[in-house]
Parts: structure tokens; C-alpha cells; sequence
């Protein structure tokens, strides 16, 4: 179990997410958009928590895409594609601003997980609906 979780740590870091450790389960997170002006602001952060369950051998993980944005935020052109299907969501989101911009991938590191946790013989298991 311990190889795991220092792989899925090493996963989660390779991702560019700021790994924390707490009672025993692994949360991720990065600020993936950032765009500020002198009247307001927007960011968009990607946030995962993944708890490994060692008698069943399961990978519970849950993701969320979270925007947050205060006084009037700057004009922004957004360009999403996105695929759902039940509570699995793909594709990217790109943002583009004089004052900031970024992108957002939304299946990139779930899938580098789900495929860690494969290889080393666990099951995994998407937790939707449920924030980390």
C-alpha cells in the first residue's frame, strides 16, 4: 500500500497539483486559470482527493472543478469542449484574457491515476457527486 500511495503522490505531483497528506488519504490541488484586473478577478482551481481502502484493495477517488470570482472579473474568451458521460467528465477548457488566462484538462489526471492504480492490481473506483 505504501508503494501506491508514493506512486499515486508522484501522479499527482507530475500533474503540477500541491500534494497534502491527511488522515491517511492523498488531496491535490492547482490553480489551473487565473485572470485579475483592478475590478475583480476569476480563478478556476482542480481539486482531487483519492482514499485507498486496503481491505477491499480499492482507489476511491473523487475530483471537482471549482470558479470562484469577485467584483467584476475580466472579459475573458472561453473555449470548452466536454464529453459526460454518467459522472465522468473529459475534454479541456481554455481561457484567454488580457490580464491572465489558462487551461484546464479534465480527465488528464483522473486517467493517470485509474491507470497507476491498475497496474499495481487495485481496483478503482470514481466516487461522483461527492466534492473532496
Amino acid at each position: 500500500m505504501t508503494d501506491l500511495k508514493a506512486e499515486l503522490k508522484s501522479v499527482l505531483a507530475n500533474a503540477g497539483l500541491t500534494v497534502t497528506e491527511s488522515d491517511g488519504a492523498l488531496e491535490g490541488a492547482r490553480e489551473t486559470i487565473t485572470a485579475k484586473w483592478w475590478l475583480g478577478g476569476r480563478k478556476v482551481t482542480y481539486k482531487t482527493a483519492i482514499r485507498l481502502a486496503e481491505a477491499e484493495r480499492t482507489v476511491h477517488f473523487r475530483e471537482v472543478v471549482v470558479e470562484r470570482s469577485w467584483g467584476i472579473p475580466p472579459p475573458t474568451l472561453t473555449v470548452e469542449t466536454t464529453t459526460t458521460s454518467g459522472w465522468k467528465r473529459s475534454g479541456t477548457r481554455t481561457d484567454v484574457s488580457a490580464p491572465g488566462g489558462g487551461q484546464v484538462d479534465y480527465a488528464r489526471v483522473r486517467e493517470a491515476i485509474q491507470k497507476a492504480v491498475t497496474a499495481a492490481g487495485w481496483t478503482f473506483h470514481l466516487e461522483g457527486g461527492r466534492l473532496p
